[in-house]
């Protein structure tokens, strides 16, 4: 297992070295400046690129920002927040924006699974079909279109819960935004789960294991809910990214001050650090979730590990 661990480990931190080169030529190429203050001259704007090490080459540049980023420095903004650190700047809108993130994929994974597994012991009913049908909705309906629903109908007409975010009540203020993003994930692990669960109930060992005698609650629990776990496990981790980097309509709507509205204001004024760090940030994030999975299906199947090389 270790091997097997220390080799995912390595293909990680390979990825995420080439994603930071890529982003670096791409910001490097692009048009504009963060500096387009019209009341600077040429000559200020050449002793701000020399402040902050833009006039260097690039590949100086490059590596400079590889070793302070080790070291955790992400650099200082241009102009949204001007000099200050980035790692202050994200760390308290990336914790608002993770914990959105992690309470709508625990409850869309909670809910989903046991959708997907009704809708599964129900095959070709009227159960199955009214949850197929729901599902479909969950996956074509944007996750803001739900959240200007709820904030209409169950803020706003019922007065259930805050639509505005606010600090002093956090716990409350995150209800919409969270039951909003949990319906895709909702919807795509209830389909999965009906899938595979239909074709593990449906295979030999299974109806072997009904033939010994074993109750369907057992049968469910202990041998085809571990089966249908791995395909599930899979989608997982790209949807909890996908839930942390697609949120910012969500958060525009709830006025949530998280990562995704930083990101919007450092693109729109070419604040390339805040761009590079945010952007980073996702993807050690995407790939930390494919890293764990990857590292879960040798728990979950012993033969996965093996057949990737783990003596």
């Amino acid at each position: 297992m270790s091997k097997y661990v220390l080799k995912r480990v390595l293909i990680s931190t390979m990825t995420l070295l080439a994603i930071l080169f890529v982003l670096f030529v791409m910001l490097d190429k692009m048009p504009g400046s963060p500096f387009n203050d019209e009341k600077l001259t040429e000559a200020q704007k050449a002793l701000l690129y020399a402040k902050y090490g833009l006039d260097q080459p690039f590949f100086t540049r490059f590596f400079k920002y590889l070793g302070n980023m080790i070291r955790g420095d992400f650099g200082v903004s241009y102009t949204i927040n001007k000099n200050k650190a980035i790692s202050e700047m994200i760390a308290a809108p990336l914790k608002l924006s993770i914990r959105v993130g992690l309470q709508a994929m625990i409850i869309g994974s909670l809910i989903g699974l046991v959708l997907g597994i009704l809708a599964a012991l129900h095959h070709n009913s009227w159960i199955d079909t009214l949850l197929s049908v729901m599902a479909i909705i969950g996956v074509s309906v944007p996750s803001y279109v739900f959240a200007l629903l709820l904030a209409f109908f169950v803020g706003f007409k019922l007065n259930l819960a805050p639509i505005l975010y606010n600090a002093s009540n956090q716990a409350r203020s995150l209800i919409l935004p969270t039951i909003a993003l949990s319906m895709f994930p909702i919807a795509n692990i209830s389909r999965f789960t009906r899938s595979e669960m239909i074709d593990v109930l449906n295979s030999e060992y299974v109806l072997l294991v009904k033939a010994k005698g074993i109750r369907e609650r057992g049968l469910v629990l202990r041998h085809a809910l571990r089966n249908t776990l791995i395909p599930i496990v899979t989608i997982m981790g790209p949807l909890l990214v996908n839930l942390l980097t697609g949120s910012m309509v969500v958060e525009k709507v709830f006025a949530i001050p998280g990562i995704g509205l930083m990101m919007t204001q450092a693109i729109q004024n070419n604040d390339y650090n805040v761009v590079i760090a945010i952007a980073f940030v996702y993807s050690a994030l995407y790939i930390s979730m494919m890293l764990i999975v990857d590292i879960l299906y040798g728990i979950i199947d012993p033969r996965i590990r093996v057949a990737k090389g783990d003596e």
